[in-house]
């Protein structure tokens, strides 16, 4: 089936069929051609996959960020990171980048970091002066930072195909290789800036109209405080914590910045329904998908290969990062994990390798596959925020590419920025 459900998947792809569908009519040939099941093993795989407690809190965790996205919202965390980094030379640039991990805290999500502050910032940036195709490419490469600052829909998943990680752990991992992620970005554009002579208008504000902007957004930065810190003292789990989230968005919202109405509540779950409907499916999908690798038993044939040439951990780290690399070309990080972790994780654990390390190189790996050609959604998302064609973008992208390159490596070659923050804090 294996011979048959690779390039199946492949070739759907190249025709431009969503992950979802060619995944499932992958499974669907490799069975029909390969051997004796029945076709409706596919369905029963798929709703396998979401018969899970645990992943109820990626709906809510969608409806949370929606809430979360109104205007009042996302003006206050653009104006708080203005006023930060708003002075510098580039400065709407590396507050594009802030305010992209600030959004991160909320949405968890790359595509709608990107969606919501980033189209936001790329009509600011053209206005004052930037040229609008590196404007989309640089919220291209800061929305990378949306799934790695918890919470995270995709450490939720992954928490689900890895036993030696919990959901808490992995938001704490999380926090300072999303930060670094942010560094690399506002370097990259401290660089452009610099070579195309973009410069700030803004004054530098004072601490006083700083501290006054910080209250404004105070609300909005407190859910990541919220959700984290309710996991790790253990006051709910991250279940939990995706449904008390929804109701903080709902009183701020309507209470504290008075942005959200009762009229607007059928829209807005329509929204999320829409965008769960669209998570859970490829979720579903993927689950089919790994059914068949299971039991062709490609996982344990590759660990074993790969066990017997006997790698140092170096050595491994690097071939997974180029083996993670390919396969973000061509997939998103949501069935990349449900792929490839269960493989992979067993032999990093055997190595020796931390968990929480290991995990967050693989995340990092396929969210990176979200700015690449030729499935990258990143990439298309922005096209149509902007009204460019997606080679456009992709021209302005290397500077950025250079510099989440760099932050990978030091994320793999430092364990200490994926292991410190859980070794802290409990984990």
């Amino acid at each position: 089936m294996a011979e048959i459900l690779f390039p199946a998947l492949f070739i759907l792809l190249a025709l431009g069929l969503p992950v979802a569908f060619a995944m499932m009519i992958a499974v669907f040939v490799a069975l029909t051609f390969g051997s004796s099941y029945p076709h409706l093993v596919v369905v029963k795989e798929m709703f396998s996959g979401l018969d899970s407690f645990p992943l109820l809190a990626v709906p809510f965790f969608i409806l949370a960020a929606e809430i979360m996205t109104g205007g009042a919202v996302t003006m206050a965390l653009l104006r708080l990171a203005q006023s930060l980094v708003g002075h510098l030379r580039g400065g709407l640039g590396h507050a594009n980048v802030v305010s992209s991990a600030m959004f991160a805290g909320i949405s968890g999500s790359a595509l709608a970091d990107a969606a919501g502050p980033g189209s936001m910032m790329i009509r600011m940036m053209e206005k004052g002066g930037y040229d609008r195709p590196y404007a989309g490419a640089l919220t291209i490469a800061s929305a990378v930072v949306g799934p790695i600052i918890p919470p995270s829909i995709t450490m939720i998943i992954y928490a689900m195909q890895d036993q030696q990680v919990s959901v808490g752990s992995l938001f704490m991992a999380g926090v300072l290789p999303g930060v670094l992620i942010t560094f690399m970005a506002l370097l990259a554009n401290a660089y452009v800036s610099r070579k195309r002579g973009y410069v700030s208008g803004d004054a530098m504000p004072t601490l006083l109209e700083i501290g006054r902007i910080f209250v404004f957004a105070l609300p909005a930065l407190s859910l990541i405080l919220l959700i984290v810190g309710g996991i790790r003292f253990g006051v709910f789990t991250p279940t939990e914590a995706s449904v008390i989230a929804v109701f903080y968005a709902l009183i701020v919202g309507m209470f504290v910045y008075r942005s959200l109405k009762l009229r607007d509540l059928p829209g807005i779950l329509l929204k999320a329904a829409m965008t769960s409907g669209a998570v859970l499916l490829i979720l579903g999908a993927a689950r089919a998908f790994a059914w068949v690798l299971i039991i062709e038993g490609l996982p344990q044939q590759l660990a074993g290969t790969i066990i017997s040439w006997e790698l140092s951990p170096i050595v491994f780290l690097l071939a997974v990062n180029l083996l993670l690399l390919a396969f973000g070309l061509f997939m998103d990080p949501l069935p990349g994990v449900m792929i490839l972790v269960p493989i992979l994780a067993p032999i990093s654990f055997a190595l020796g390798i931390d968990p929480n390390h290991f995990a967050i190189i693989v995340i990092v790996n396929l969210t990176l596959g979200l700015t690449t050609p030729p499935v990258g959604s990143l990439i298309f998302v922005v096209s149509s925020t902007v009204h460019l064609k997606p080679s456009t973008l992709i021209r302005e992208l290397p500077p950025f590419f250079l510099a989440l390159a760099a932050a990978l490596l030091l994320i793999t070659f430092v364990p200490s920025l994926s292991t410190w923050l859980p070794a802290v804090s409990g984990f």
